[in-house]
């Protein structure tokens, strides 16, 4: 049994790992899928790439450090928008953040609600035939430190001008796909693996791991 430590700490981000792990039929009794222990007692490195694979690598190498021995993954993934000249593209999570956007200390997290209103004020005046995007992500695996496989993922679609549906994570409410009639965050949990650019991502890495 292959185990990956995923250096995450998101929810959304581990129940996508371990369904995409067990929806493989080549994968699904092979591969055990873990949040590495003590996650949060670990102090985040900077995440200062200048490319989604750049941030995956330095978090696997610098995560793998404290699991001696294990293979621990890390992922970076964004939107990246055409109208926004690929924006807001590593600085997906923080979209908000950096126009001042927080939570105050006593808050719940509201990073994706803000996130999301942040994309659509930028794109206001953007007609719907121009809201062209993709989901991207890039996996890095690394044992002691050193990085042993990379793999990547993508998913076309387009933004919405209101969020739809209630599944999801992220900017899944606003991430149309035309094929479908549905937003990311519409779709069935293992529907939306069986095209996520996690999924892809995470495929591609277990056919070069195992």
């Amino acid at each position: 049994m292959l185990q990956l430590l995923v250096a995450s700490s998101n929810p959304g981000k581990l129940e996508e790992f371990r369904l995409a792990a067990a929806g493989e039929a080549l994968h699904a009794e092979v591969v055990r899928i873990d949040p590495l222990p003590a996650l949060r007692t670990i102090p985040a490195p900077a995440e200062d790439g200048a490319s989604f694979e750049e941030n995956a690598i330095l978090k696997a190498v610098y995560y793998s450090q404290f699991a001696p021995g294990q293979i621990v993954i890390a992922d970076d993934s964004g939107l990246e928008v055409d109208a926004l000249d690929g924006a807001p593209g590593i600085r997906s999570a923080r979209f908000a953040a950096d126009t001042g956007l927080v939570d105050s200390p006593d808050a719940n997290d509201n990073t994706d609600v803000w996130n999301n209103i942040v994309l659509l004020q930028k794109l206001e005046d953007v007609a719907q035939a121009d809201r062209g995007a993709r989901y991207q992500c890039v996996l890095a695996a690394a044992r002691n430190g050193a990085v042993i496989a990379t793999a990547s993922g993508s998913v076309e679609g387009m933004i919405l001008t209101s969020p739809h549906g209630t599944g999801g994570f992220g900017y899944d409410p606003l991430f149309y796909l035309p094929e479908l009639d549905q937003t990311m965050a519409d779709l069935d949990p293992a529907v939306k693996l069986s095209l996520s650019h996690r999924g892809r991502a995470l495929d591609e890495l277990l056919t070069k791991l195992l």
